[in-house]
């Protein structure tokens, strides 16, 4: 694991696409305490008070994916970070496709940009992880940090150095038995086999979680027994 450390940039995911990534060795991390354009799911902007929290990408060349499984890589990122909150003692769910939730508040987002050609040659993955930052704007009401919840502060680079490790236990897993990927997000869905309300096609509805296919769709069983699937910007939780 090789980390580049920044003090500012635009965003690490960009910085990231202007390299030849075929000549980045796998698992080389991109960290900046700020960003200044950081991005986040739906083409949002990710914001994070400067020098709190950890802002940083992860190059992969997951080369023994197909182009058809590549979000397993999205699950096998979203397990890591899941899996070492847990580890400081934060029950943390995964609120499809890739956001980690503790109970209703967002403490991470993860952005993966993959490189396909006619194989699956290298992956961008972006994570934004909120770690010691104690005031959120009231536009970011939802957010948490991990301070916030633990009352401990937490020094950064070796929360860095912790997640990469978590996350590269989980591509391992994912190389050697993909299928248990599967299986392990499932198990970790926030309101898997629970009735919610989503906005679904401009309209709310109230459906509960089935399970998620093999191309990342989310899959629902409406109140009116309606069985759905719905790609990312087709339907959204509403936290009521």
């Amino acid at each position: 694991m090789e980390i580049r450390e920044f003090e500012t940039l635009e965003s690490t995911n960009i910085y990231c696409g202007l390299l030849d990534l075929g000549k980045v060795e796998e698992f080389t991390v991109i960290w900046a305490h700020e960003q200044t354009a950081g991005i986040g799911q739906r083409g949002n902007k990710w914001e994070s008070e400067q020098g709190k929290n950890l802002t940083f990408s992860i190059v992969l060349h997951p080369v023994f994916l197909s182009a058809g499984d590549q979000y397993r890589l999205t699950k096998t990122l979203a397990l890591g970070v899941s899996d070492w909150l847990q580890r400081k003692g934060v029950e943390a769910t995964i609120k499809w496709p890739n956001d980690i939730y503790v109970g209703r508040r967002k403490i991470c987002g993860i952005l993966t940009e993959n490189r396909i050609a006619t194989t699956y040659e290298s992956a961008i993955c972006g994570i934004g992880l909120n770690i010691n930052q104690s005031l959120f704007p009231k536009e970011l009401s939802a957010a948490v940090s991990l301070s916030q919840l633990t009352g401990k502060e937490y020094d950064l680079r070796q929360s860095l150095e912790e997640i990469v490790g978590a996350i590269s236990h989980r591509y391992d897993q994912l190389h050697k038995t993909p299928e248990t990927i599967d299986d392990d997000y499932i198990a970790r869905l926030l309101n898997l086999g629970k009735r919610a309300i989503y906005l679904y096609r401009g309209e709310e509805i109230g459906a509960t979680i089935e399970g998620v296919n093999q191309f990342g769709h989310l899959q629902l069983v409406t109140d009116k027994g309606e069985h759905i699937e719905c790609a990312m910007k087709e339907i959204e939780l509403l936290l009521k």
